[in-house]
């Protein structure tokens, strides 16, 4: 009989939603940027994502980026913070002192509301939302009505996560977003990061300057990113703060995590619609990293290059963008 539910719950000190379905669980905050902070396979002691637990937790509550699947409303870095569109400027504030440039968006620790949550004999899911708004402190500095949705599933397919965003203001807005996912890897009890190989659609690097900003310029993969772009690399082989294009082999855009003691793959799989990575492993810890897809480049609105280069979009008004990524072992 296979076990299934979604449920209210708390998780440490915050309330969180429970979800089951079979081997799979997942554990989602929406007091804390709508962010699930847990997908496991109950089953064979997997985790795959990297969870706020314990000692952790007060690092997370604090500045809620290296657990769970953070979102990036807009992603990544912006020169001085500031940028123009269609003839507006915007300021966003500097929170990155040593690069002088705003990072990561204004939402990834916001409360999201519950929309609703439930479990059928299909999949167990949960959907929050965020309508940024005059209510919201970013609007200060992005000052347009978006209202974005998430919703996670799980079934016996693994996680799905569909992402909705829509714009209810009254002009065109330039439209950024990204995920700072941190996967375990190794994600098995027992294994070792000996045991792990990892695989990056990445195709080629953006040079970036000392202030982590991209220049325009591409640079040759070095030995150890292109055994990651094969399939077969050690995502530990020197610090990485990189900033890649996406390169996806018939729509397969994707990370994997492959352990060979137990002959098993972890997918993480983002779809076409993220046209970059950052690759960043805190100074190759050997425990986790993150593979965060994007939509656009590092301080697209600034880089002189096509927008078929630099991804940014422009959302109209009224106007709904959406995809799905999913997570699942095989």
């Amino acid at each position: 009989m296979t076990i299934h539910y979604a449920k209210q719950g708390t998780y440490e000190t915050v309330p969180a939603i429970y979800l089951k379905h079979g081997a799979y669980s997942a554990i989602l905050l929406p007091g804390i940027g709508g962010n699930l902070i847990s997908f496991r396979d109950d089953d064979r002691d997997f985790r795959f994502i990297r969870e706020p637990e314990g000692t952790e937790w007060s690092s997370f509550v604090e500045e809620a980026m290296l657990h769970g699947i953070p979102v990036l409303f807009p992603p990544n870095r912006y020169d001085a913070g500031t940028f123009e569109f269609e003839g507006r400027t915007y300021k966003f504030p500097i929170n990155e002192e040593h690069t002088g440039n705003h990072i990561h968006g204004f939402v990834y620790k916001s409360e999201w509301e519950v929309v609703s949550y439930g479990s059928t004999d299909q999949e167990s899911s949960v959907t929050v939302r965020l309508i940024f708004d005059e209510r919201h402190p970013g609007f200060e500095f992005y000052p347009h009505k978006v209202t974005l949705s998430q919703t996670f599933s799980i079934s016996s397919e693994g996680l799905k996560q569909e992402f909705v965003a829509t714009n209810d203001s009254d002009k065109a807005i330039p439209f950024m977003l990204g995920f700072h996912t941190s996967v375990n890897a190794p994600f098995a009890s027992g294994s070792s990061k000996e045991d792990v190989e990892v695989g990056i659609t990445i195709g080629e690097r953006w040079e970036l300057d000392e202030r982590m900003l991209p220049t325009g310029q591409k640079q040759p993969l070095s030995d150890g990113e292109l055994l990651l772009k094969r399939g077969d690399g050690d995502p530990y082989f020197t610090s990485l703060d990189n900033h890649y294009t996406a390169e996806d082999i018939g729509g397969f855009n994707a990370m994997t995590i492959y352990d060979r003691r137990l002959d098993t793959h972890f997918v993480y799989e983002v779809g076409e619609a993220y046209k970059h990575w950052m690759v960043y492993n805190a100074v190759a810890n050997g425990s986790f990293f993150c593979p965060e897809p994007q939509t656009g480049m590092v301080n697209a609105p600034n880089v002189n290059l096509p927008t078929e280069q630099t991804g940014l979009i422009r959302l109209e008004p009224g106007e709904q963008w959406s995809a799905v990524s999913r997570m699942y072992s095989q």
